[in-house]
């Protein structure tokens, strides 16, 4: 064996135990973003949502991805869009934007876990059963802008 041979293969044997770790780290978690609206509707929410994230420790690209889906205001598209993140195996689905994307996500998996954002009751419109024991898969955020504000007659 030549000696540059001797160390490729040295070299090789070396890298083998840094190879096996990096097959052997767990894929970062996907995050699937499903919104009712267009990508840029909103600014101030998707940055607040990204602040979260960092406050919860998660960093984009470094320990967390998102896969981003866009409705378009266009609800009869949010089933493809839906589905599309369910079979790309994302860990959890943020669904914004109105009720509809969180209520298709609910209707197509029962097993990732659906965060959702609702400015109105979501019993009543049926995200959840009970405000004080969310069912299964579904949790969320309620703003209840609706149901607090005043009346503008005299």
């Amino acid at each position: 064996m030549r000696r540059h041979e001797f160390i490729a293969a040295l070299a090789g044997g070396a890298m083998w135990p840094i190879a096996a770790a990096r097959a052997q780290q767990p894929a970062i978690p996907v995050i699937g973003y499903l919104s009712g609206l267009s990508a840029g509707d909103r600014p101030a929410h998707l940055e607040a949502f990204h602040r979260g994230l960092g406050v919860a420790g998660y960093a984009v690209g470094r320990n967390a991805a998102i896969e981003y889906r866009y409705a378009d205001s266009q609800a009869n598209r949010l089933p493809s869009l839906a589905n599309d993140l369910i079979a790309r195996g994302v860990a959890v689905i943020v669904a914004t934007g109105g009720n509809n994307p969180a209520l298709v996500a609910k209707s197509l998996t029962s097993t990732i876990p659906i965060i959702f954002t609702s400015g109105v009751d979501p019993v009543k419109v049926g995200l959840v059963t009970s405000l004080s024991r969310p069912e299964a898969n579904v949790t969320g955020v309620s703003f209840f802008s609706v149901e607090l504000g005043g009346s503008t007659r005299n």
